[in-house]
């Protein structure tokens, strides 16, 4: 893909999608901009994961467009929307138990975004020093929070241009859930474009620039943090905190 000047990295677009005949989504939409940290929340089950399937290929809308770099995507197989520059750090990590830690990093290391200072392994490394420490340990060795860095650090390896997030925290003990979000604040810093998708608002209006918060399938606000934070009740009758 040649990347054109354009505001927008990605743009979801008044978007169906359905699993057989069961609608999910409903006229879908969000931006994410170039550098930027955005959050897609809501309850569990209100269909943020599916928003992320249709933006990966995995299911493919059945109406409406989305773009990467101003070019539509929503027809694309999922090994070439990845190629492209997307990467995803899935709900529950799927790190591969039976490599060590250095060996899930090595199977995805690529450099996707062209970068001239691109991730490398010892750069990773430096990033979450655990890792290090845990190098020739085997996937299934690992706690929770390092399954956790080591997803995160396997998708940076790829160095893509959009790096997504689903429900990076959940399940981590509160020190550990901590650390993720420091995680976010220093690649936020670097440049890295973000799709943060979650329910823990309290901490993603600290963190990401854009929100867009999601009921059964449809988008029912957006905004940015200072207006989040101006809008507790929005947390409460959408999100329950």
């Amino acid at each position: 893909m040649t990347q054109k000047p354009t505001e927008f990295l990605l743009e979801v677009e008044n978007i169906d999608t359905y699993y057989g005949s069961s609608q999910v989504l409903f006229d879908l939409s969000f931006n994410i901009k170039v550098g930027e940290t955005a959050s897609l929340l809501g309850r569990n089950g209100m269909g943020k994961t599916t928003a992320i399937r249709s933006i990966l290929g995995l299911t493919p809308p059945n109406k409406g467009t989305i773009k990467f770099y101003g070019e539509r995507i929503d027809r694309l197989s999922p090994d070439y929307i990845a190629r492209l520059g997307i990467a995803v750090v899935p709900e529950g990590r799927m790190i591969f138990p039976n490599l060590s830690v250095e060996e899930n990093l090595i199977a995805f290391s690529a450099n996707r975004n062209h970068s001239s200072d691109p991730w490398s392994i010892e750069r990773i490394y430096n990033f979450f020093p655990q890792l290090k420490d845990r190098r020739r340990n085997m996937g299934n060795q690992l706690s929770g929070g390092e399954q956790q860095m080591l997803a995160i650090g396997r998708a940076l390896l790829t160095n893509p241009h959009l790096l997504i997030l689903d429900e990076a925290t959940e399940g981590l003990a509160p020190l550990v859930r901590e650390e993720i979000w420091s995680c976010l604040r220093k690649l936020r810093s670097l440049g890295q474009s973000i799709l943060v998708v979650d329910k823990y608002v309290k901490k993603l209006v600290n963190i990401a620039d854009s929100h867009t918060i999601v009921e059964r399938g449809r988008v029912v606000w957006e905004g940015n943090s200072t207006q989040l934070q101006l809008n507790p009740d929005i947390w409460i009758h959408y999100i329950g905190v």
